[in-house]
């Protein structure tokens, strides 16, 4: 007697193998798709951008090659081509200002630099002292520049600390001009920019030497190098594209320094403090040369904006490197 056999099941239905041609037909559409949501998500953005700092940028060029006074601010402007421009060289103002932005950012980038990096090194390590210094160093660099600026005019005056200290100790016999001398003023209002901005960049030179491994440290201690062999040869070299990273961003934050320029000095005595972006603030509100200032404010954007591509530069390298 035989038995028989259970029934075996029927195999599954193969599936028809999808042609790669409906999948290179939906790729497209998922690409579009994802640039569609994508610009959804840009558009508030891209519009505060347009109004806030792309038309204002259009307006100040079209004043810059106009004619704008005050009486003809909400008229026509007339066209003078680069006049603008070439008054404020041909009469000595941009030059002159040209020279004491240069002076200036060379002041407060070689402070800020040198500074923040030793103030870092010196904050290295973490403890009750350094967190103490850390929280004042972020006090100081987030204190707004009218109270800061407010504060360094009352030390620098004629009966200030310094000078008061100076006169005390019999260092001196007449208290020092800070803010008086054509020369000492420009110097004075530099010096106090560059310590507002080295806490900024002791904080990120420290957070660049923080993730330096301790084994490095320790290798070096057991090879007998010296501190300033651990500074030359472990913390600059690794602090090299940050240092570039902070370079230009010091020398972008000296050429746009306003604030500091009109609390302590507002330009004076004289010219002497007389910066790109101050004068164009003089001329288009004081003088009410709009078209003039605008010329000048442009000038200080071109510089800013050929910093500002060095910058980006900078950093699509660094990514590309790690």
């Amino acid at each position: 007697m035989t038995v028989p056999l259970a029934p075996t099941a029927a195999p599954p239905a193969a599936r028809p193998p999808q042609s790669h041609r409906s999948t290179s037909h939906d790729r497209p559409k998922r690409r579009a798709r994802t640039a569609q949501v994508r610009l959804l998500f840009l558009a508030p953005a891209a519009v505060f951008l347009a109004f806030f700092s792309v038309f204002p940028l259009i307006q100040l060029l079209r004043m810059s090659v106009s004619t704008v006074r005050a009486a003809s601010l909400n008229g026509v402007w007339k066209f003078v081509g680069l006049d603008n421009f070439t008054a404020g060289f041909t009469s000595g103002e941009s030059t002159q200002a040209l020279y004491r932005t240069g002076v200036f950012v060379l002041i407060v980038t070689v402070l800020g630099m040198i500074g923040g990096l030793a103030a870092a090194i010196a904050l290295r390590t973490t403890g009750r002292w350094s967190g103490g210094l850390l929280a004042l160093m972020v006090f100081v660099w987030a204190l707004p520049p009218v109270v800061n600026g407010s504060v360094w005019k009352f030390l620098l005056g004629d009966a200030g600390l310094f000078n008061t200290l100076l006169l005390s100790t019999g260092i001196r016999d007449t208290a020092v001009p800070f803010l008086y001398d054509q020369y000492a003023a420009l110097m004075a209002v530099a010096f106090v920019n560059a310590f507002v901005v080295i806490p900024f960049n002791a904080l990120v030179f420290r957070a660049a030497l923080m993730n330096i491994s301790p084994e490095v440290f320790e290798a070096a201690a057991l090879d007998g190098a010296s501190r300033w062999q651990e500074i030359r040869h472990i913390m600059i070299p690794s602090v090299r594209s940050t240092t570039l990273v902070l370079l230009v961003l010091t020398i972008v934050y000296g050429f746009r320094s306003f604030d500091f320029i009109y609390v302590m000095t507002y330009g004076g005595p004289g010219t002497a403090t007389n910066t790109l972006p101050f004068l164009g603030y003089l001329q288009a509100f004081v003088r009410y040369d709009f078209g003039r200032g605008a010329a000048t404010s442009v000038l200080a954007v071109v510089l800013v904006l050929v910093l500002a591509a060095v910058y980006a530069r900078s950093i699509r390298r660094e990514e590309s490197e790690s």
